[in-house]
């Protein structure tokens, strides 16, 4: 079966993007509570979140309820096409980086590898109920996080989104790295075992 990715994700970009503000700020709220109940969510170490765009769900509400010894971090581009992970706080320092997303001001390489996190929450764009997630297709996350095909976590990674991102079924490619969970303001979809 052949799916057109690229129509794909115009359709579902612009469903989230159609979902009214009270609706976003529930679903941040209530997504936040799934985030902080996850029975792999780490008490200490490194998570990462990322910073919402284009109509994505945000994280601000998970990023000041977690626990103290818990440091949150923010992606930040690297020049090998893979994710770095930078600590950020309201209030510290961003810089746009080629997509115009904020990311924290400090050179890539002086950033934290991948396999440093604890636990990683990643946006989608469209999921399915069998946990396959298509992200924007830039492949940042896949490159970033495939050490993690056939193998077991951490990190754990989350995708998230709306429950209106569903959609019946999403075909994966060879490259795709499944997230261990999906959350949205109304499931958690976890991953099957052995998967």
């Amino acid at each position: 079966m052949t799916q057109d990715r690229a129509a794909l994700r115009n359709q579902l970009r612009e469903r989230r993007r159609a979902l009214p503000a009270a609706t976003r700020i529930a679903a941040a709220e209530t997504l936040a509570n799934r985030l902080l109940s996850l029975a792999f969510a780490p008490a200490r170490g490194y998570v990462a979140g990322y910073w919402a765009m284009d109509g994505e769900i945000a994280l601000h509400s998970w990023q000041l309820q977690l626990p103290r010894e818990v440091v949150y971090c923010l992606p930040v581009l690297h020049d090998d096409k893979a994710l770095r992970f930078a600590p950020w706080r309201p209030g510290d320092a961003l810089v746009t980086n080629r997509f115009g997303i904020p990311e924290p001001a400090l050179e890539s390489a002086s950033a934290l590898a991948a396999e440093a996190m604890a636990l990683v929450v990643m946006p989608l764009v469209g999921f399915d109920a069998a946990g396959q997630r298509l992200g924007m297709g830039g492949g940042w996350y896949d490159r970033s996080f495939d050490f993690r095909i056939g193998a077991m976590p951490p990190p754990w990674l989350v995708g998230v989104g709306f429950s209106s991102q569903r959609i019946d079924r999403l075909v994966g490619e060879a490259w795709d790295v499944r997230p261990d969970a999906i959350c949205t303001e109304t499931e958690t979809l976890l991953a099957e075992p052995n998967d």
